[in-house]
């Protein structure tokens, strides 16, 4: 029954990007003909080659790269300092701040949309990636900082105090015995922090006028506006949109797992 209940699973997830990949390959005819559920009868790997140079595919998705990577960088380095801030050092604020980090999950990031133009604006930074990569980072914080802390709470602190005795000072305890060990759920960080910046449109479309800086999902949305009587080309499209997201969740999805799990489990 189990196994039946996950074949059934994996073909609910699986067919509607079999499908997708297949569209992307018709021509205008076979889509208009009204065979939605066929195979092509030839490959129209054309339609690839169409959306990649008309849509401006590569230059979007360089400025989805930047962005993303700069905000990984970030929610990785601050949210990690802040688990352990949290969980291995003794004062009272530390409860506190943590309950900030929850609260800060429950704040819609469209609620923040127009103070933040409004400080953006006065900043300067306003039609820049800094506009993007600051909310991001911002957003990602305490989902990124619960299960840091989660799994920074398990390590015993015997090896800190092993390490003090030697002469390590507070950073050096970071750098060289906490976040080696804590490489799990810094992966499950690292790749949940991709997967949500990768698919962001409201900030990118709101923040960001310039085309020549705009991200993929912006990019996405323009061939499917401006092309929208070529089909296959924005089935093709759409599949390179989604082909980063979707090949490293497959490659690392096991790696998410065991990051949340050990969060969960220990924490």
């Amino acid at each position: 029954m189990v196994l039946l209940l996950l074949a059934v699973l994996l073909v609910t997830q699986l067919y509607p990007l079999l499908w997708l990949f297949a569209y992307s390959l018709k021509t205008n005819e076979e889509i208009l003909s009204g065979s939605f559920f066929s195979l092509p009868s030839a490959a129209q790997w054309s339609n690839f080659a169409d959306a990649i140079e008309a849509g401006n595919y590569f230059r979007y998705l360089g400025n989805s790269l930047l962005v993303t990577s700069l905000t990984m960088a970030g929610v990785i380095l601050l949210s990690s300092l802040a688990a352990f801030a949290i969980t291995r050092f003794r004062w009272k604020g530390g409860q506190l701040v943590m309950l900030v980090f929850l609260v800060g999950m429950m704040i819609p990031m469209q609620a923040t949309l127009l103070p933040l133009m409004v400080v953006f604006k006065h900043a300067g930074i306003l039609n820049t990636h800094l506009s993007l990569i600051l909310p991001y980072i911002a957003f990602q914080m305490p989902i990124s900082v619960f299960i840091l802390s989660g799994f920074m709470r398990t390590i015993p602190h015997e090896i800190e105090e092993s390490a003090v005795v030697d002469g390590a000072g507070v950073f050096r305890i970071f750098r060289s015995i906490i976040l080696p060990i804590s490489v799990p759920p810094l992966m499950t960080v690292c790749i949940l922090t991709f997967i949500n910046i990768w698919n962001e449109y409201i900030l990118a479309a709101t923040f960001v006028s310039a085309e020549r800086l705009k991200t993929l999902p912006f990019g996405v949305y323009s061939f499917v506006s401006q092309y929208s009587a070529n089909y296959g080309a924005i089935g093709a499209y759409l599949v390179l949109g989604a082909a980063p997201v979707i090949l490293i969740y497959f490659l690392l999805a096991e790696r998410i797992t065991k990051g949340m799990v050990a969060g969960a489990v220990k924490g």
